[in-house]
């Protein structure tokens, strides 16, 4: 569906969350280290629950290699705090890269510079500087969805309105 890529991430419960998020969205996840965790950290598998298992994990050793192997092109989307452009107003299409950077430092400012019409943004009031990681990557990637949804190949119900 959707390639969402966090870029040298530090909370491993953010990103397992998110991994759980991937696996019901069907998209591949893209992680960039350095990783502020272990992969195999507790905490990540716990927030992603079995979910983990399922995943289409995509592992990096640097920023620098992950743009080597993808040209960036439109199909590329930065999250950032450092634009105007609005998420809901971007043209979503399936198999885009929607790219998140860490908890505490964002993307390389030197990525942002050099592709100014492929960043988005989230609108928030003026009482804080940003969103948790884990709550962002929902909102575009829904958004995402939303825009180019016409059902999943696979559809289960987990629970049983039996009762």
């Amino acid at each position: 569906m959707f390639n969402i890529v966090l870029v040298e991430p530090q909370i491993p419960q953010n990103t397992g969350a998110i991994g759980r998020l991937c696996v019901n969205l069907g998209a591949t996840l893209h992680l960039i280290k350095p990783l502020g965790f272990d992969i195999d950290d507790t905490a990540v598998k716990r927030a992603g629950l079995d979910y983990w298992k399922d995943l289409d994990l995509r592992i990096w050793e640097s920023f620098d290699e992950f743009l080597k192997a993808h040209e960036v092109d439109k199909r590329f989307h930065f999250a950032t705090t450092k634009t105007d452009r609005l998420y809901f107003e971007e043209d979503f299409k399936k198999g885009d890269y929607i790219l998140f950077g860490s908890e505490t430092k964002g993307i390389d400012e030197r990525v942002l510079l050099a592709h100014p019409n492929n960043l988005i943004t989230i609108p928030m009031g003026g009482g804080g500087r940003s969103l948790n990681l884990a709550m962002s990557v929902g909102i575009v990637s829904y958004e995402a969805l939303r825009r180019n949804y016409d059902g999943f190949d696979k559809i289960t119900i987990p629970y049983s309105s039996k009762g």
